[in-house]
């Protein structure tokens, strides 16, 4: 169990852990593909995004903007037909609509009162400010990959996470839904770790590749994470 009197600083992942990201790239692909007569499930296009955005992240920087157009250009690709230049903007254009799950907007308010928070997301800073208007906290760092110039699971994105917040690993939990983007780099770096194992449709690993760690604590949302931060005394 974690000992939280001695956690100063809550960092979270944000796009599948604060923000359903599922619902919102399924908003906005599907109607691209249907304007092209195809069908597909929603399984599969999820399958595709993950690995095309994984490959996308892997190679050398580009914005989160044109990850987001090159995997729109992967998927059209793998179903067999060819976008306009305004359907590979759709996806990207997307993220300021994107959902917070039900939960997180009470969440955060509640761990405002109790811990400073910090947010370490694989986006642009543009994309993220649009976003943080939806979470309706105010986080006392926001570290992008566009800033570190790398995307999680880069350690230096974590890292660089505690040089800007001025404390030890020991003092920040870091919660996220993705074992693979989030909680290996963390724990290696000795972060405790909270998985957010929110529903999906590509069961347990979400929208990242499989990845073996054990995080310290696993809850359902993060409504169950400020119950529990409520009564540990």
């Amino acid at each position: 169990m974690i000992d939280f009197r001695h956690i100063t600083h809550l960092t979270f992942d944000c796009y599948g852990t604060l923000i359903d990201w599922e619902t919102g790239i399924l908003a906005a692909l599907r109607p691209v593909l249907a304007s092209h007569g195809v069908s597909a499930a929603d399984e599969d296009i999820l399958r595709l995004f993950t690995r095309l955005e994984a490959e996308q992240e892997a190679g050398s920087y580009k914005s989160y903007r044109g990850v987001l157009t090159n995997v729109t250009a992967g998927i059209a690709a793998a179903l067999g037909f060819n976008p306009s230049s305004e359907e590979l903007s759709v996806l990207p254009a997307s993220v300021m609509n994107w959902p917070p799950f039900p939960d997180t907007v009470a969440a955060l308010a509640t761990f405002k009162r109790r811990f400073r928070l910090a947010v370490i997301s694989n986006v642009d800073a543009s994309l993220f400010a649009a976003t943080a208007e939806r979470l309706k906290v105010g986080f006392d760092e926001i570290i992008t990959a566009e800033q570190v110039r790398s995307y999680k699971p880069a350690r230096r994105n974590f890292r660089a996470a505690l040089t800007r917040l001025g404390v030890v690993p020991r003092q920040a939990l870091h919660v996220a839904q993705s074992l693979y983007h989030d909680h290996v780099p963390a724990k290696e770096l000795g972060f405790a770790t909270v998985w957010v194992k929110r529903p999906s449709r590509l069961g347990a690993t979400g929208l990242a590749l499989p990845a073996n760690v054990r995080p310290d604590l696993e809850v359902p949302d993060l409504k169950t994470l400020a119950d529990i931060v409520a009564g540990f005394r």
